[in-house]
């Protein structure tokens, strides 16, 4: 398969539920044309961002299938099909393919999980292969799955056994790591790094592409910080990133992805509760948390032009 690298940035999108804790879908058109105004290239649907393991295989599916008819001609969609049960994990890829999906992706199984680098190449091997038309990225999220192999390790292996391995979707701070993943044979994989608050570093190291969540609120700063580095502004970028992380630092202090839900709030984007065990911020902390991304500026960033 050949390869086609993805540059820009991708939304890990929510998943939206109503006050009853039921799927609420009838925002997602709106919200994919908000990320195509805001200059995003694509979205990742139901992964951590988006409560994938809280949402049952028909969830995901549906899920799935209304941000491909929403985001047509607009935006690639990422589906994560990744499950500890590798058998719903093939259904949930078959499923990618045949509604159109742009690209599917899977963690690693996290709660019998593999024990050694071939057997996470056989584990995603089987997923994969499900929907050999597409590509494949694995989800590297070692601080939730538990799982921790070497990358470069799994480049190697997989080379053979996926023949439909486009990448790696990499959320870790390794960055040393990272660049040795980039630059295998040649910068032959799409590395698409899921670090928002290190962005900046990996573009120094080679990044062209990236997943992450504060994307869908927040992406005309890091494409205005992602233009300075391009035109040799560091310091502006530097400025900027560093207003980012104060950002992320300000929610991360709750659960980041009820914290999140309650930014995109902020903006008139209500994605709902969250779903147990997840636990949705109470008034006083969402008071608290939009006085403070005040305060660091962060409203004022967004409103002014982005002028720094």
């Amino acid at each position: 398969m050949k390869i086609e690298k993805m540059e820009g940035l991708v939304a890990a999108t929510f998943s939206n539920f109503d006050s009853k804790g039921s799927l609420k879908l009838s925002d997602i058109p709106s919200l994919v044309d908000k990320l195509y105004r805001d200059g995003l290239k694509g979205v990742f649907v139901c992964g951590t961002n988006g409560e994938g393991p809280n949402l049952t295989l028909a969830e995901r599916m549906l899920v799935a299938e209304r941000y491909v008819n929403a985001a047509k001609n607009k935006l690639k969609v990422f589906v994560h099909v990744g499950h500890s049960a590798i058998a719903e994990a093939r259904e949930l890829a078959i499923h990618a393919e045949q509604i159109g999906a742009d690209a599917i992706s899977a963690v690693a199984a996290f709660y019998f999980r593999p024990v050694d680098t071939q057997n996470l190449v056989d584990c995603m091997a089987q997923i994969a292969n499900a929907a050999p038309t597409l590509p494949f990225y694995y989800y590297h999220i070692p601080t939730l799955t538990g799982v921790g192999m070497d990358m470069v390790k799994f480049l190697e292996l997989a080379e053979e056994k996926i023949p439909n391995l486009a990448g790696i979707k990499y959320t870790a701070s390794t960055l040393y790591e990272y660049q040795a993943c980039l630059n295998y044979k040649g910068g032959k994989y799409d590395m698409l790094f899921g670090y928002d608050e290190m962005l900046l570093p990996a573009l120094a190291l080679g990044a062209k592409g990236a997943v992450g969540s504060t994307y869908n609120f927040a992406a005309p700063l890091y494409l205005r910080m992602m233009d300075l580095y391009k035109y040799g502004q560091l310091e502006k970028a530097q400025e900027l990133q560093y207003h980012l992380v104060q950002m992320i630092r300000a929610f991360v202090k709750y659960s980041p992805i009820p914290a999140q839900k309650a930014i995109m709030q902020m903006f008139d984007l209500d994605m709902g509760g969250c779903r147990l065990p997840l636990q949705g911020l109470r008034d006083e902390q969402k008071e608290t948390l939009k006085n403070e991304l005040d305060n660091l500026g962060f409203f004022h960033l967004l409103k002014t032009g982005l002028r720094i």
